[in-house]
């Protein structure tokens, strides 16, 4: 048994272990802090400014080159609103069915102030006069020239303007309207955007300036003609409305943008399937990488590794763009048909909501439009992703909404000649598809969809090679940032 003497000793031994354990401890703590301008730190101070120095100068460098493309599409627009088409045609007195004998007087003045805009050298509308000989004297052929996207919007002077004017007052023909003389047709649907914001202000200037010019010749020369009659006098206070406004412009939007919740369905919306596109590489990227990391089991080969990659990140955006594609069905957007009129020269009717292109078959037509531009945009992002790496990412994101949105939702053919590579950029031509299904307008959905198939392809090429770029970098432990 062990003696008392002992068992007092082994206290103070313990004592001396811990000492020189705690010394051990002491031996092995961490520098303590110093202050900012410590010697010690002159090395770090000096890495740290010259690495915050490039930061900020490559952001800078990055935020002025990537957001100019947006300022920039609109640097030119008042230059370039003559590419915006509009038709000034004139069937008054014109055709086999015009009346003899009265010297058209509406259908001359209207097209001589379009054809004085043009030549004022001002920035106004693409102003093109026209003659009913030019439609086989046909007013619907000219609403059949809109809507096939010949021109933005037309301007008709209606047959017979002038003979119908001179039989109200010769008649005192009360029933005379005149908004009948002159006809104003386009399509909000086709782009509301440029539509309301550019065309519509000049538009309705030139109506009220024509209104105001046929007014005023014709009041002067039927006054110059009732001073000696009696009868004219009268009926100019029976029909006065053949007197002023004489005429007006009835308006007839052949595909009216509604309703409302369509805006995030063809603008702002799309963005974000940009950003679900971008983002879903990070979510999925570990998923991956657990068939390469030896964990327990061996790594996967490279070739079956990049084909269930390709494989599996394509069929997660199936099914990111049905929920994405649900949304706009949840907000009542039509994709069921229904609406009576399925014309493509008369207006539909928005009581019936938005006159969808493919009946019941819309929304799979819809949900196949996101998808593939989901593929489109995406293994863009997934290839960019991979052989860029953080932080650039970010920079990679802005660029890639930037450059589709400013070719998307602002109108190319009044951005500045630069921007006509956004033809061919992916976003351009899903908004156009978009349009196209939801409100029947001309369709050019083989064009968009073969773009976007374009881009499909070209990325999934690309996609085993950025795949190995970005395996090696990891191998040799590469690092992107200087960080």
């Amino acid at each position: 048994m062990p003696s008392k003497e002992n068992s007092r000793e082994r206290p103070s031994d313990d004592k001396q272990q811990n000492g020189d354990s705690e010394k051990g401890k002491d031996g092995d703590e961490k520098p303590k802090p110093v202050g900012l301008f410590s010697p010690e730190l002159k090395h770090v101070r000096r890495e740290i400014a010259w690495k915050w120095c490039l930061t900020t100068v490559t952001l800078m460098a990055a935020i002025m080159a990537v957001l100019s493309l947006y300022w920039a599409a609109l640097f030119h627009v008042e230059q370039n609103l003559s590419s915006l088409v509009v038709y000034v045609v004139d069937f008054d007195g014109q055709g086999p069915n015009s009346v003899a004998g009265q010297e058209p007087l509406v259908g001359p003045i209207i097209q001589g102030l379009a054809r004085t805009q043009v030549a004022s050298g001002t920035p106004t509308l693409g102003w093109g006069p026209l003659f009913g000989a030019d439609f086989d004297y046909d007013p619907i052929a000219v609403r059949q020239a809109v809507y096939d996207w010949d021109a933005w919007a037309a301007i008709i002077i209606m047959p017979n303007a002038t003979s119908q004017l001179y039989s109200a007052i010769q008649n005192g023909n009360t029933s005379y309207d005149p908004m009948g003389a002159c006809q104003l047709i386009y399509q909000s649907a086709r782009d509301d955007q440029t539509w309301y914001d550019y065309m519509y202000p000049l538009i309705a200037k030139f109506q009220t300036e024509a209104t105001s010019m046929v007014g005023q010749q014709w009041a002067q020369l039927i006054l110059e003609r009732a001073t000696n009659d009696q009868n004219l006098l009268q009926n100019m206070v029976n029909v006065p409305q053949a007197v002023s406004p004489a005429i007006g412009f009835s308006e007839f939007d052949l595909r009216p943008f509604y309703p409302y919740t369509a805006v995030p369905a063809t603008t702002i919306g799309l963005i974000y399937l940009i950003i679900l596109s971008f983002f879903s590489f990070a979510f999925y990227l570990p998923i991956w990488f657990r068939f390469l990391n030896p964990e327990g089991h061996p790594p996967l080969k490279f070739v079956e590794f990049v084909a269930v990659r390709w494989g599996g990140t394509v069929l997660a955006y199936l099914f990111l763009s049905l929920a994405y594609s649900f949304v706009s069905l949840a907000f009542q957007i039509n994709f069921s048909g229904g609406n009576p009129i399925t014309s493509e020269t008369q207006v539909t009717m928005v009581e019936y909501g938005n006159p969808d292109a493919y009946g019941k078959g819309t929304f799979p037509v819809y949900w196949m439009l996101n998808f593939v531009a989901m593929c489109a945009l995406g293994l863009a992002c997934e290839n960019v992703a991979m052989v860029v790496g953080q932080p650039w990412t970010g920079l990679w994101l802005i660029f890639w909404v930037i450059s589709n949105v400013a070719t998307a939702f602002y109108n190319i053919d009044i951005e500045p000649a630069f921007f006509r590579w956004g033809y061919a950029w992916p976003l351009h031509n899903v908004v156009e598809a978009s349009r196209q299904i939801l409100f029947d307008l001309h369709s050019r959905i083989g064009l968009n969809f073969g773009v976007l198939f374009a881009w499909v392809a070209i990325n999934t090429a690309l996609f085993p090679f950025t795949c190995w770029f970005l395996l090696y970098k990891r191998r040799h432990n590469v690092h992107e940032y200087w960080a």
